[in-house]
């Protein structure tokens, strides 16, 4: 063998050498995933969607990358969590109402086995996996996360009783529902930071940053999928939180409204070629002071509530910008509903007259539990300029904000996305961002094709090819989008409530086009019917066969 020969091997494999290396390390830099949920928040709570509320953190997310203003969720609390997880529509994967009763192929209540949960994809491709906070996918155990792909688990199963009463010290919430599991020794956990008292929000925010250290220290990307339990009721925050807003809302609700409408459209949120829907709540100049001033400490402790997230996701951001991983970690933060209006018909929320500031304080001073909500007159502002809230298909129930941050990966930052999607696209967006490959099946059973669409080729600059048209279905409430047009209706079983609506001109949902267009709306009903029967959404069981699934501690 001559000279050349040796050295043009020698190079062969050094370059082959060099390959696998860059191969290699292109695997370890693939980038970090931190999905973000929040529980029950308006779209136009937070002050990047118009909102007065502070959060500056999230505001900083979205100028250095992309808020999305045509995003929509599943329109309540479960469904939603089934279907991000799992990329399909929720009646598809099981959950298509609550999670303590099982009625029906839709109806499980827990996650079914034709699904899979984007851990158990990112888990396969070499992802560290965890979850911390709010789980609400299924009390049965074959439905915890810890047995759909997460490998480190901190979550309550159902919701949060009180933000702050723990047992003797443990992260372990009163009353039985709603209880840690397990898999982490609770009595191992720090103390909260500065001396501060046990928060839901602070604690799942540091379970968040554990998690992601430990995948860290093992070289690989993580997922972290922190569900907050904020701003959902019972209303309670850190006292002096809470002193920031006393003064806030002295003017009430409906002028709050209308000033975050025109900021909305100063923003180029909303256009204004759209009327602001009447506010069907009490006149805020005729209630009694005493009304007035229960009101405002209610909203100033839901806008405490929203504060203290923000400034845990400021905390998360800063300890992944120490870690050197905030450029290479895509950050997704949405809300699973619409505003709540719970207990429905409850203009001023949660047994008012009871929920007072008075008794608020009293129940801080005593340490027993507040139960409070902030009720429909304030929910309604939350989702300025939308109609309704949560549970229902009407934009207030299901348009949510997503703010997407990705330094390594936006290409035109600070931008508005007006291109509609769905949650589930965020499987999709995962799948293409980590290169896992979606399954066939899981355990042997056939897994239900993907619905989503990756939102990647809107965080390059450009546009994707869209969804052909995005389906609801809640409590009987029911909508179908398709382009512009959205067909909703709070009965889908009577044609006559069907409302036809253009969302270029009219997405506040104030102009009713049915009438003027029977034939498209027969045809968007057929589609929507047709749907129904596909995803498992009819035929409904009657309640009469549910039964109530167990929770397993």
């Amino acid at each position: 063998m001559n000279r050349n020969s040796v050295l043009l091997i020698i190079f062969s494999l050094s370059f082959l050498g060099l390959s696998c290396n860059h191969k290699m390390n292109e695997k370890e830099k693939r980038p970090n995933i931190l999905l973000i949920l929040a529980d029950d928040m308006g779209y136009s709570d937070i002050g990047c969607y118009g909102g007065e509320i502070s959060t500056p953190n999230l505001d900083a997310l979205a100028e250095n990358g992309i808020r999305f203003t045509d995003f929509y969720n599943a329109a309540r609390c479960c469904p939603t969590r089934a279907s991000l997880m799992t990329g399909l529509y929720p009646h598809e994967c099981g959950i298509g109402h609550m999670t303590h009763i099982s009625n029906g192929p839709g109806y499980l209540g827990i996650l079914n086995d034709s699904c899979v949960t984007i851990p158990e994809v990112l888990a396969e491709a070499g992802y560290s996996t965890g979850i911390s906070g709010k789980w609400h996918a299924g009390t049965v155990k074959k439905s915890w996360p810890e047995n759909r792909g997460f490998q480190k688990s901190y979550v309550i199963h159902n919701w949060v009783d009180s933000y702050f009463k723990v047992l003797e010290g443990c992260e372990i919430f009163k009353n039985g529902k709603v209880v840690i599991p397990a898999t982490e020794d609770p009595g191992n956990y720090e103390p909260q930071p500065d001396g501060k008292e046990w928060y839901a929000t602070d604690v799942f925010t540091s379970k968040a940053i554990e998690h992601i250290d430990f995948a860290l220290a093992e070289g690989k990307p993580f997922f972290e999928y922190l569900a907050y339990n904020a701003p959902h009721w019972p209303l309670e925050a850190h006292d002096a939180v809470i002193e920031k807003y006393l003064d806030k809302y002295s003017e009430g609700y409906e002028k709050l409204r209308h000033s975050k409408y025109r900021k909305m459209q100063e923003m180029g949120l909303v256009s204004p070629d759209w009327d602001l829907p009447e506010q069907d709540t009490p006149d805020w100049e005729t209630l009694p002071d005493s009304v007035k001033a229960d009101l405002q400490f209610m909203r100033a402790i839901y806008s405490a509530q929203i504060d203290i997230m923000d400034e845990n996701i400021g905390r998360l951001v800063k300890h992944l910008e120490e870690k050197g991983e905030l450029g290479n970690t895509l950050i997704l933060f949405l809300s699973d509903n619409g505003c709540s209006a719970e207990p429905m018909g409850e203009d001023f929320g949660w047994q008012w007259g009871k929920n007072t500031r008075k008794n608020y304080l009293e129940w801080r001073k005593n340490s027993g539990r507040a139960g409070t909500s902030q009720g429909r007159v304030w929910a309604v502002t939350s989702n300025t300029p939308f109609r309704k809230y949560k549970r229902y298909s009407h934009e207030g129930g299901i348009a949510t904000p997503l703010i997407v941050h990705w330094p390594e990966g936006i290409k035109k930052k600070g931008t508005l996305d007006r291109e509609p999607g769905h949650l589930v696209d965020i499987m999709a967006t995962c799948l293409e961002v980590s290169g896992a490959n979606y399954p066939e099946s899981r355990n042997g059973v056939p897994v239900i094709p993907l619905r989503g669409i990756s939102l990647m080729d809107n965080f390059r600059g450009g546009s994707r090819e869209g969804h052909e048209f995005i389906f609801w279905e809640h409590e009987g409430h029911g909508a179908i989008r398709k382009g512009n047009w959205k067909l909703v209706s709070d009965n889908p079983l009577d044609d006559s409530l069907w409302e036809l609506y253009n969302l270029k001109s009219d997405r506040t949902e104030t102009n009713n086009l049915a009438g003027k267009n029977p034939e498209l709306v027969n045809e968007l009903k057929v589609l929507w019917e047709k749907t129904a029967y596909e995803t498992k959404v009819w035929p409904k069981p009657p309640k009469a066969t549910a039964k109530r699934n167990p929770i397993e501690y």
